[in-house]
């Protein structure tokens, strides 16, 4: 089954850029973005700003992926436990940190063909964990940790 998988660190705001994050950090991002509303109706979706940390190198389980973000990460810990707490206490459900997963399952679609994961030409990339050095990290940093899985099979029709 061909996968696609890739993990990131985000720092997020309504009020506070990305650039202003990497300021207040002294690190700069791999990404950033700025989410919003073009439209008032028929409901205005509030600014969102993310400051990254990504790794999208295939071929590596979720947990390998995880460990190389946060091996960037950890020397800067207090600086960003700091941050992100302030940005949690300043916009309790619209600020604060998130270690984000995302996975295609499925997908054929890609440009470069996807690794086939359990097969000679790829690791099994189905199987990964949380050690104890990520969960303290989380816990530190006060990040939520989201999964997404999306199974990008085709429907035939009348299915």
């Amino acid at each position: 089954m061909p996968l696609r998988q890739y993990v990131y660190f985000a720092l997020f705001s309504q009020r506070t850029s990305a650039a202003e994050m990497t300021a207040l950090l002294g690190i700069e991002p791999d990404e950033v973005s700025v989410l919003g509303s073009r439209f008032t109706e028929p409901a205005v979706r509030p600014v969102s700003h993310s400051w990254k940390i990504v790794c999208r190198e295939p071929g590596l389980r979720v947990d390998e992926q995880i460990t190389r973000v946060l091996d960037r990460l950890r020397p800067h810990t207090d600086r960003i436990a700091e941050l992100a707490g302030h940005l949690a206490a300043e916009e309790q459900e619209h600020g604060g940190a998130v270690l984000e997963v995302v996975r295609y399952f499925n997908d054929t679609d890609q440009e470069q063909q996807p690794l086939q994961p359990g097969t000679p030409e790829g690791p099994n990339l189905f199987g990964w964990h949380l050690d104890r050095d990520v969960l303290d990290f989380l816990t530190a940093t006060g990040a939520a940790l989201d999964i997404d899985e999306y199974d990008m099979t085709p429907h035939k029709p009348g299915e």
